[in-house]
């Protein structure tokens, strides 16, 4: 398996630093939305209620793909650090950088990821 060509590290750590930093801000920012409804009658009504944990239920569906993505950026931000980033995690074999440019934490190449 011969490593020919490396992407941009520099460029590819700093990117994937700044959509960290990014997602902590927002997932920071959002955090009230996450709290838990009171169940106080008297102080929301019953759609009020509703309304709050529907909303609730979606900030909690959206900081769960924050996570996940937070997950990914890790993952990525390893591969840079072990020499391993631009290469398939199954076949060993590069990932084009156009790809990579797309999708700075994919970790497959498209046969290994179809």
């Amino acid at each position: 398996m011969a490593r020919k060509r490396t992407p941009d590290l520099k460029a590819a750590r700093k990117a994937l630093e700044r959509e960290r930093g990014e997602i902590e801000e927002v997932s920071t920012a959002a955090a009230e939305e996450r709290r838990p409804v009171e169940l106080d009658q008297q102080s929301v009504g019953r759609l009020s209620r509703m309304d709050a944990l529907q909303v609730q239920a979606m900030a909690q569906a959206v900081e769960t793909r924050r996570q996940g993505r937070l997950q990914r950026i890790e993952a990525a931000l390893g591969r840079i650090e072990d020499g391993e980033y631009g290469y398939c995690a199954e076949c060993g074999e590069e990932i084009p950088p156009k790809r990579l440019a797309i999708e700075p934490t994919i970790e497959r190449c498209v046969d290994c990821a179809g």
